[in-house]
């Protein structure tokens, strides 16, 4: 029946065109859906746990701050326990400390992360915008810092200056205690609570600034290798831990972060559900036009001995060449938008909003393949119902008249 070509002016053909349309705006919509929803919740994701860490390890006295209290002890038999975990890919010791960067006109608060020699600093190239990560030794202290393009451009600060720092003393009275680093890097991170605050420099001046010992940590920085096993990584190696110390998957420390793109995933759902409706509801109206405008046609199969099954199958194919269609449109419409949007970042978006600058998208190739044969089955296994009409059609009433 497809193979023939439909007249133009024929009502099934005009019909057979809006479901078609229909198909392929609704896997167009679905895919644009999914790509830029798995895009920002990626994005967001990484970025905060970069700058974070999956999963924090520290005493539990320091749960509800930013900064590093108390110390713990860093210990080669806890650092041993968390990996054994297997999911465990990368673990460096951290610690914390509130202070300010001045210079003669002008002042910021940052936070300052003291990270140790071993740190892995190529998580954060992706982010770097300007010169070199600081470069630590296991005996010197670094005055080397790594700052954030929003404070440098607050500062009025560049490559190679030199900026005095104050921190509040280890008993929290007196005279606070002035520090001056060099800057050798700038990053830009697009998330504003980072790119406002976080300032990166040698674990042993946060361990000089707080008055401990050079085995004594804030805490360790853990990272994951299968995000989607965090929670129960997190339990795993709270079980191994002493009593003092707790494990705190990101998703804790940044609840309402994580909770709203969570309701990403919910709003991809309805877009869903609301396509598959409207291309279904688009095929059936056609195959109902279909079959009626056929049904002398198949009156004559019957009366030809081809049973009910057989006729049903025949319009059921006819279907899926139509949707078919629809589908490869759709997915030149939705592939087209992932391709431009990823290589050319066409769409901006407020930073302060969304944590990005570029609306990110991410779909595989097999997320692609599964959305089109699902789309596929569940379409034809519903269109099966109008298909029934088919039962319906008398040979002898279809065919009397010439």
């Amino acid at each position: 029946m497809r193979g023939q070509k439909q007249h133009k002016s024929t009502v099934s053909a005009r019909i057979i065109n809006i479901a078609t349309t229909a198909v392929a705006i609704g896997i167009a919509a679905i895919l644009i859906a999914i790509s830029t929803s798995q895009g920002l919740q990626k994005e967001i994701q990484k970025k905060t746990s970069v700058f974070n860490g999956h999963i924090l390890v520290t005493l539990f006295e320091n749960n509800e701050s930013q900064v590093s209290l108390l110390p713990m002890i860093d210990s080669d038999s806890i650092r041993n326990q968390i990996k054994e975990e297997i999911n465990i890919e990368k673990i460096h010791s951290v610690a914390l400390k509130a202070g300010m960067l001045k210079t003669d006109s002008d002042f910021e608060g940052i936070l300052f992360k003291g990270v140790s020699e071993n740190f892995d600093w190529t998580s954060l190239s992706s982010f770097k915008t300007q010169g070199t990560f600081p470069s630590f030794d296991s005996q010197l202290t670094s005055d080397e810092i790594l700052i954030s393009e929003v404070i440098a451009s607050r500062l009025n600060l560049k490559l190679g200056d030199r900026v005095e720092a104050f921190f509040q003393n280890s008993t929290g009275q007196g005279i606070p205690k002035r520090r001056r680093f060099t800057i050798v890097g700038i990053y830009f991170s697009g998330f504003p609570d980072v790119d406002e605050n976080l300032v990166y420099g040698d674990l042993k001046q946060v361990q000089r600034l707080n008055e401990w010992d050079s085995n004594q940590i804030g805490g360790y920085e853990l990272f994951v290798s299968n995000f989607k096993y965090l929670q129960q990584t997190a339990n795993n190696i709270y079980d191994k831990l002493p009593s003092d110390l707790n494990s705190i998957p990101i998703t804790d420390r940044f609840y309402g972060i994580f909770q709203w793109i969570s309701l990403f995933d919910f709003n991809v759902l309805i877009i869903l559900i609301v396509m598959l409706l409207v291309g279904v509801i688009n095929m059936a109206t056609a195959l109902l036009v279909l079959i009626l405008e056929r049904s002398r046609m198949i009156g004559l199969l019957k009366a030809l001995g081809a049973n009910n099954f057989l006729i049903q199958k025949i319009f059921l194919y006819n279907g899926t060449l139509i949707m078919a269609k629809g589908l490869f449109w759709g997915n030149i419409i939705g592939l087209g938008f992932y391709f431009s949007q990823h290589y050319f970042g066409w769409i901006t978006l407020d930073p302060e909003t969304y944590f990005v600058s570029v609306a990110p998208v991410s779909i595989s190739f097999s997320e692609v393949l599964a959305l089109n044969i699902f789309f596929l089955v569940i379409s034809v296994l519903l269109l099966w119902i109008p298909s029934k009409i088919i039962l319906n059609i008398v040979p002898s009433k279809v065919l009397r008249f010439r």
